[in-house]
């Protein structure tokens, strides 16, 4: 007999799996957090996240779609945000969004991967993460939600066209994600 919530599967006597099912992003807990340098001075900043995951069996077959909106960029600074929203960066008047969407969903002995395509500028660029899943969650009003973590490293170039030195080509990334059940 196996014990279901909307959240996980939990076998007797085995570890927490995940339900099939949709989920939804929830995006007043959902975040992209970043970390680069422009114009030679560390920027840390985040990008609210929406969007939908459907976990299938198999596993591999899950589908997840992650969006955020270019023009949310926040990094405290409202004269540094219209910059980066402005076409030398994230030109986010003629490309609105940002958008991840899964292809591959894996558990490996270091725990979980995702490969897909990340959007950025109507350009789709390959991009593999490390993923961490915290099943059987509970929100403050006690439903059900999974959390996920993700790190992930993109190149500047897929943001500016501006020349930026070698070492300062990496945009570092982490995202969270609280998913909540599509109903």
């Amino acid at each position: 007999m196996t014990t279901t919530t909307p959240v996980m599967q939990l076998p007797p006597g085995g570890q927490p799996r995940l339900a099939v099912g949709s989920w939804r992003v929830d995006p007043a807990q959902s975040h992209a957090w970043f970390a680069a340098s422009v114009v030679g001075r560390p920027v840390r900043g985040s990008l609210p996240l929406s969007g939908r995951v459907l976990i299938t069996q198999p596993i591999e077959d899950s589908t997840a779609r992650l969006i955020a909106r270019a023009s949310a960029v926040s990094t405290g600074s409202p004269v540094l945000d219209r910059l980066l929203a402005r076409p030398g960066f994230l030109d986010a008047g003629a490309f609105p969004e940002i958008s991840f969407r899964s292809e591959f969903l894996a558990r490996v002995p270091a725990g979980w991967r995702a490969a897909g395509r990340l959007q950025v500028k109507n350009a789709e660029h390959e991009l593999a993460c490390r993923l961490d899943l915290h099943l059987g969650g509970t929100r403050p009003d006690g439903s059900p939600c999974i959390l996920i973590t993700s790190s992930w490293v993109i190149d500047s170039r897929w943001v500016t066209s501006q020349w930026i030195p070698g070492p300062g080509r990496r945009i570092v990334m982490t995202c969270s994600c609280s998913l909540e059940p599509d109903m």
